[in-house]
């Protein structure tokens, strides 16, 4: 997967859109939450409701896996993108960082079908 087809595939989300808020890499947001952070050859994910579930991907993948700064106690990994994992793998984890920010959301934030 290259970071194009990443950045392409968050924004086949339900109400998602593109943000640049710091100068070193995109996010793609649902209402005002980040969903997942886009880097040149990685992407930031909730993996995990809590750190032990994230660190699942860290013991599967420990080349390409690795607890995000600041936020990784929260569940937050990044994965590399032309590593091992698998693009099928890589969706469903945006998939589920998507749903997991989006069930967070206040309902009248949360994208209609």
């Amino acid at each position: 997967m290259t970071r194009d087809q990443l950045r392409s595939y968050c924004l086949e989300q339900r109400g998602a859109w593109l943000d640049d808020p710091w100068d070193d890499g995109d996010v793609a947001k649902v209402a005002n939450k980040i969903f997942a952070f886009t880097g040149t050859d990685s992407v930031g994910l909730k993996c995990g409701r809590t750190r032990e579930e994230a660190d699942e991907w860290l013991a599967r993948f420990p080349d390409d896996a690795s607890v995000m700064p600041y936020i990784g106690r929260s569940g937050w990994n990044r994965l590399r993108i032309d590593g091992a994992i698998p693009d099928d793998e890589l969706r469903e984890a945006i998939d589920w960082s998507y749903e997991w920010v989006v069930g967070k959301l206040p309902k009248k934030d949360r994208p209609s079908n």
